[in-house]
């Protein structure tokens, strides 16, 4: 699979959207739209961020990828395993055999193979890597795509902000109108068709703001806010011509080969369609990494997949003038061990795994840190996930000292602590 192939210039139009008020609101758009999911309606656009020209795509592998099978190899040693390393079109700079295809644009992209932590554990180290931070005290942080919502928004765009490809963490203190638009694949949203013709949608929308407005009242304030922002939402979304931005039918046969006909391959296209029609952050998930058995084929499987749809994601957004305004996050939780267990797989280790980057100011064709022989230990420039997540902000123009209010009375910075990896910048 050549990374480098032609894509479609598909173009999405600006049209002038209708007023967007109370009375756009209606009993007919909501029950449409719940069939998609309340929570997955969030609050409005990132034209602020777009004026910015900042965008991101994270590509999360569920289940923690080993560093040994993507870009840590190390052949010829115990701990590689059947495992060999391929030279990329950077000097110096080996990957493992199963990414030809990302080898070939490396120059693009900056492997970090020395983030280190201490939680091995699934859901905790899934939370951490989404929110910067380790759950606890009954506090609920919000995924980091929320706050780039939160921050960058301004609830006037007919797409949401924040798009994920799979199941992913929810908006947490930021309540339900930051949350993500959850699509379980890479079909058009259902049900997003107007049921009545539109004049007659909009004065249900009418009647809709009258009804409620007999409701709203000093303790239902905040109700009625929320459900008026998510059928706002839901009928935004329906009315909308920049729906078809969700429509992998507008695409060429050979664009969609060309990022592979998996769910992963198709998911990455439709994350670039979604970022080229002014969706701010979008989530991929690939799932299937918690190999503690038969982890060498199990990587090779899911890096077939991974590899063209990585790479040609790349070469698409650069070809379109995209990648520099857009951040590539590629990461799972934590890595694996590498000793191999007696089921000829890796279990979950913190203590050394890597992590990828792409595109949004980020300089490619570089390696960051280094691992001991047996891959057992860093020893050479540290990354720890508050480091990454300082990094994050960096490349998308955002202070990551910036503060909100919580539930529980106190300010809550997007990152506590942590430094920018200077190297990914210089």
């Amino acid at each position: 699979m050549n990374p480098l192939a032609q894509p479609n210039q598909t173009l999405f139009p600006t049209v002038k959207s209708p007023r967007r008020n109370f009375l756009q609101q209606s009993v007919a758009s909501a029950l449409a739209a719940s069939a998609i999911s309340w929570n997955d309606l969030v609050k409005g656009s990132a034209s602020q961020l777009r004026k910015q020209n900042r965008h991101c795509i994270l590509l999360w592998m569920h289940g923690g990828p080993s560093q040994l099978e993507t870009f840590d190899p190390k052949p010829g040693t115990d701990q590689g395993g059947p495992t060999e390393a391929i030279q990329t079109s950077v000097p110096g700079i080996y990957l493992a055999q199963h990414w030809p295809c990302l080898s070939q644009i490396a120059g693009e992209v900056a492997f970090i193979r020395s983030v280190t932590n201490r939680e091995g554990n699934h859901q905790r180290a899934r939370y951490q890597l989404h929110t910067g931070y380790l759950p606890g005290g009954g506090l609920k942080h919000p995924h980091f795509g929320s706050v780039i919502s939160k921050e960058k928004g301004t609830s006037r765009h007919d797409l949401p902000d924040f798009v994920s490809i799979g199941r992913t963490l929810d908006a947490g203190f930021l309540g339900t109108e930051y949350s993500p638009f959850t699509l379980k694949g890479q079909r058009p949203p259902e049900n997003t068709r107007l049921t009545v013709p539109e004049k007659r949608h909009r004065r249900r929308l009418s009647l809709l703001e009258d009804l409620e407005t007999e409701f709203s009242g000093p303790h239902s304030k905040t109700t009625v806010k929320t459900h008026q922002t998510l059928y706002e939402r839901a009928s935004r979304l329906m009315l909308t011509s920049k729906l078809k931005a969700f429509d992998l039918s507008n695409e060429n046969d050979s664009v969609r080969e060309a990022y592979g006909r998996t769910d992963f391959g198709q998911g990455c296209l439709l994350a670039r369609r979604l970022i080229e029609a002014g969706v701010t952050f979008v989530e991929v998930v690939c799932r299937g990494w918690d190999t503690h058995q038969d982890n060498f084929s199990q990587h090779a499987e899911l890096a077939s997949a991974v590899d063209p749809a990585f790479a040609q994601l790349i070469s698409d957004l650069k070809r379109r003038n995209l990648l520099d305004s857009t951040l590539i996050v590629w990461m799972g939780e934590f890595g694996r061990t590498p000793r191999i267990n007696p089921r000829t797989g890796r279990d979950h280790f913190p203590k050394a795994f890597n992590v990828a980057l792409s595109g949004g100011g980020v300089r490619g064709g570089q390696i960051i840190g280094k691992t001991s022989a047996d891959g057992m230990e860093v020893i050479k420039r540290p990354v720890e996930p508050k480091d990454l997540f300082c990094s994050f902000c960096h490349s998308l123009k955002l202070d990551p000292r910036t503060e909100t209010m919580s539930p529980v009375g106190r300010p809550i910075k997007i990152v506590e602590g942590g430094t920018r990896i200077d190297e990914l910048f210089g």
